[in-house]
């Protein structure tokens, strides 16, 4: 194929590009076209070449979008990419790379220049690219079959018929890439796109029939976590026997655009950091999400979210029929390992709370696993690491507890589960934990760095709802979980004086005014703290009420700092909690008195054992069950919409958009 290394620079040089983007039309059946679309390219894998290779690519946009209208040759473009992939599945199954490697240039020139229409021009405009035809004398033209609907039927049908091999993973990744770029209008509106009609073409046009094949393609190339094949330099070298028409074609062409780009490729090797090994898997998962996270369309409710929605376990052989139209089955088994090994990235966090709150079936299956710990490990990994993530991803994760903890039994086994030396801990070395001690301790550290940084009161509010959730069945908590539940009290307490003590100072001072607008809102941070103070002493309250034989470490703790608890005695926002917690402080102090003076650690855990089966609990006053519920905010697609959209502009494999278009978001929102 000779040595030659195409730089950017030389694409505006380029004879076959001046070709394609000047003012004649080229045929169909131009040879003109078999040129074009035979190079070699190892597509960009970080965003930094993507940038180099769109700057590059944009002045040749222009000149099409110029021209085109007179021409057609986008839309030659186009269809010559839908007759190559006709026979892709063919091609696959007998190894034609020839097919396969000229289908995938072709869309990937493609790719790039819808990206710069669609950052240049509406909606509207893009879909009059694919309508214009070469005009030539005697030229019969069918305006039955719409281009633009036509080409996004072919890349679903691309995604979910064309089999995941070595050979296909490049174009299989530009097939996803592609559909994601039409669908990143989003990027330039501030507003929430609610009518579009590449949403109508995915919602109600002929692509509609493959919903539930393309999510759980989606899924399982996600599943699959398949690395990204070595580049294929070896498939267009000369054969022995002096080449045949499979070489000469390549090779005849091979200096007419690119032989090789300077791109993540042969010209420069990315770092590790810069080259992630799972494009597909992590493409997918992004298209994925941006679909689940379409708007419903006037009397056509989003297919993808339905698929998501009721999708089943392979295993399931029920035979009750479901009432929603694109559900399908897949391997629970597969997609919960997949989940577990990959919480490290935003992206499938949000899959996971996606598929938690929204399919009852694998809630079912994930609350019925014996070995929860897989996954709540990852998740707790995330919030203890609170000040690397953004908050984003913190909410996920502190939702996807709230979500598990609504369940009894998950309350109960995570203390059955026994951890050892949890390396990631570094405030203390916890050689011997259980999950459900452990998940205490990740929960108030969160609360409490929320506390000093942050100030957030939804984050504070789902941290205390899982609190809550689990306080009932809190059983053998670790004498460290239990002195933080302690300390966390203390450290509320403290914070609780200090704003009554600026309240009072700043009451006592001269106003000048009637107008208070002016005043320090010391009455709201008041009531917040309060609230926070109120939900703690019920939690204690809770265990203490369900679970105290089960729990000495707490009571032990509780005795300790029983002082604390002076001041909120006689305060008529806690008086009726307080009643219990004195009750029991009360009832164990007098046991201690009576086994004497100076008594050891273990003597006095011995005396509280003891103690709590005496307990009389008929004394305990009765509160309702502490039991809190995730529940979506009123239009939910505000927050997740822009959030799915971050996503992709950070981490979307090889994608690049220039920040200074984005209306979406703001930049520091990711």
């Amino acid at each position: 194929m000779g040595a030659n290394t195409s730089h950017i620079s030389d694409l505006s040089e380029n004879k076959n590009l001046q070709n394609l983007i000047g003012t004649e039309s080229i045929s169909e059946n131009d040879p003109f076209w078999n040129q074009l679309i035979s190079f070699t390219f190892t597509s960009p894998t970080n965003s930094a070449d993507a940038k180099l290779l769109e700057e590059a690519i944009i002045p040749l946009a222009k000149i099409l979008i110029e021209n085109n209208p007179r021409t057609g040759n986008f839309g030659a473009l186009v269809r010559i990419f839908l007759s190559r992939t006709k026979e892709l599945k063919i091609s696959t199954e007998c190894q034609d790379q020839l097919f396969i490697w000229q289908a995938h240039n072709a869309l990937f020139m493609i790719r790039c220049l819808l990206k710069v229409f669609i950052s240049q021009m509406t909606e509207e405009d893009l879909h009059l690219q694919f309508s214009y035809q070469q005009r030539e004398p005697g030229t019969c033209t069918s305006d039955t079959e719409d281009l633009l609907e036509e080409m996004m039927c072919n890349l679903v049908h691309l995604i979910i018929d064309v089999p995941l091999l070595d050979i296909t993973y490049s174009i299989l990744f530009e097939a996803v890439t592609t559909l994601l770029i039409l669908l990143s209008y989003q990027l330039f509106h501030k507003e929430i796109l609610r009518d579009s009609v590449i949403y109508k073409f995915l919602i109600q046009g002929r692509c509609l029939p493959l919903t539930s094949r393309l999510v759980k393609t989606l899924l399982y190339n996600f599943i699959r976590q398949e690395k990204c094949p070595p580049p294929p330099t070896h498939i267009f070298e000369p054969q022995t026997d002096g080449g045949g028409l499979f070489y000469g074609l390549a090779s005849g062409v091979a200096s007419g655009l690119w032989t090789v780009f300077t791109l993540g490729g042969a010209g420069s090797k990315p770092t590790p950091d810069q080259e992630p090994h799972l494009p597909l898997s992590n493409q997918s998962l992004l298209l994925l999400l941006v679909l689940a996270n379409l708007t419903d369309m006037l009397d056509s409710p989003n297919p993808f979210r339905q698929a998501i929605m009721s999708f089943k376990n392979t295993q399931d052989t029920s035979s009750i029929p479901t009432s929603h139209p694109h559900t399908f089955q897949i391997n629970f088994n597969s997609l919960y390992t997949a989940l577990c090994d990959q919480q490290k990235s935003d992206q499938a966090t949000l899959l996971l709370y996606t598929l938690l709150h929204q399919n009852t079936n694998i809630r079912t299956y994930m609350l019925s696993r014996t070995d929860m710990e897989n996954l709540v490990m990852p998740i707790l990994e995330i919030l203890y690491h609170v000040e690397d993530r953004n908050s984003h991803h913190v909410y996920m994760a502190l939702i996807i507890l709230l979500i598990l903890t609504e369940d009894d039994s998950f309350n109960r086994s995570i203390h059955e589960v026994v951890l050892k030396n949890i390396t990631w801990y570094s405030e203390r070395a916890l050689t011997e934990i259980s999950l459900g001690s452990l998940l205490i301790l990740v929960v108030i550290r969160t609360i409490q760095f929320n506390m000093t940084r942050t100030r957030d009161k939804y984050l504070h509010t789902n941290c205390l709802a899982a609190l809550a959730n689990m306080s009932a069945q809190f059983r053998s908590l670790h004498q460290y979980a239990a002195q933080r539940i302690i300390s966390l009290f203390a450290l509320l307490s403290k914070k609780h004086n200090k704003v009554l003590e600026q309240a009072t100072q700043s009451l006592r001072g001269p106003f000048g005014t009637e107008d208070n607008s002016s005043l320090p809102d010391y009455a709201q941070d008041l009531n917040v703290i309060e609230e926070v103070i109120r939900m703690m002493l019920e939690i204690i309250n809770s265990c203490l009420a369900n679970s105290l034989h089960h729990n000495p470490n707490l009571v032990y703790a509780l005795l300790y700092k029983r002082e604390l608890f002076e001041q909120f005695r006689t305060h008529p926002s806690f008086q009726d909690i307080m009643q219990n917690l004195d009750m029991v402080i009360g009832f164990f102090s007098g046991r201690l008195e009576q086994a004497g003076s100076d008594l050891s650690v273990e003597r006095v855990q011995e005396v509280i054992k003891q103690g709590a089966v005496a307990l009389p609990k008929d004394r305990l006053k009765k509160f309702p069950e502490l039991k809190f519920k995730y529940v979506e905010e009123d239009q939910p697609e505000e927050f997740f919409i822009p959030y799915v959209w971050s996503l992709v502009f950070n981490s979307g494999v090889g994608l690049y958009w220039a920040p200074q278009g984005i209306e979406l978001f703001s930049m520091d929102s990711g």
